[in-house]
């Protein structure tokens, strides 16, 4: 009886393998016979225009940071830069939001930066940090720059209950530009200022002294600061290159910069709505615009100002 099955069985088995040799074709891929489908309509893998293709993405020769060559002869460094663009590349939403966000502050950041001799490329330290928006990180981390509050006051930001100058994007881009100019006074390559603002200034330099090498792509570094630049090279690459990695935006998908007339304020507000009411918008307007401000009054000190930014219209929502 089990000879029988035994029989039976290798029977079976050489039907499968001669219907597989029969699904062949003679350049040696596979056809699929059915879709799988309710209307069982066949079809070969390739011409459906309906399946989802997922594709290796490439990396543009003669990449740089600020500049500065990234060494993709490297194979350690070549790997870890496919694993960053692999990663931003597919995930899709995320990468989405940014692009659109970058319409929107990347000419603040570029104006502020182009004053202060940052390169551009620095902008994009902006995505990696926050994704361009208000966030705070577990270890009190804020605003798109990502300042924690005792960094950003030496930057000259005003840190208290009432205001957090780390949520105005135009001040703490001034303040990131100078941490930069410093960064870069003291390590002498603008790739290691980039990665000192993730570990700090006084782990950069100790790192390249005690391992006696002089760039960040000879650094051993923790796992953050290690993928670091990477993911802010896969910002680039991605920004620059569009529709190369999959994403298509017409002009109309992407966020408007704000435009708004500038109101200058030098004596203290006790009611922010009620001052809000008073401009021809809300409340809720005027925190839109001005996220630094953390509560419902605006103590202003003798000899100080501030600029809060309302709608050029007034208006307190779009039409």
């Amino acid at each position: 009886m089990n000879r029988f099955y035994y029989l039976l069985g290798g029977f079976a088995l050489g039907l499968a393998v001669l219907a597989i040799l029969a699904s062949t074709t003679s350049d040696g891929s596979r056809k699929i016979e059915e879709s799988g489908t309710s209307n069982g309509a066949l079809r070969k893998l390739g011409e459906d225009p309906s399946l989802v293709r997922n594709y290796a993405v490439k990396i543009p020769e003669g990449l740089n940071f600020a500049g500065e060559k990234v060494p993709l002869s490297d194979e350690e460094v070549f790997e870890r830069m496919d694993r960053e663009l692999l990663v931003n590349s597919y995930w899709h939403s995320n990468t989405m939001q940014n692009l659109k966000l970058a319409h929107r502050w990347f000419p603040v950041i570029e104006e502020t930066f182009k004053e202060y001799g940052i390169p551009s490329d620095f902008k994009y330290i902006a995505l990696a940090e926050s994704g361009l928006r208000n966030v705070v990180s577990p270890a009190g981390a804020e605003g798109v720059w990502q300042f924690l509050p005792e960094t950003a006051r030496h930057f000259d930001l005003r840190v208290d209950d009432e205001v957090d100058e780390r949520y105005d994007v135009q001040k703490a881009t001034v303040a990131a530009a100078k941490y930069f100019q410093t960064a870069h006074d003291r390590l002498g390559s603008w790739t290691l200022a980039a990665a000192s603002y993730n570990a700090g200034i006084g782990k950069i330099e100790n790192s390249l002294e005690y391992q006696e090498v002089d760039n960040y792509y000879d650094l051993f570094l923790n796992n953050e600061t290690s993928r670091y630049i990477f993911r802010i090279l896969a910002f680039k690459v991605i920004y620059e290159n569009t529709e190369k990695y999959g994403f298509l935006l017409d002009e109309e998908d992407l966020y408007d910069p704000l435009t708004y007339k500038t109101i200058t304020v030098d004596t203290t507000i006790t009611n922010l709505a009620a001052f809000a009411t008073r401009l021809n918008t809300n409340y809720k307007t005027l925190k839109y615009y001005n996220p630094w401000l953390r509560d419902r009054k605006l103590t202003v000190k003798k000899g100080e100002e501030f600029r809060l930014y309302v709608p050029e219209d007034g208006s307190t929502s779009k039409e």
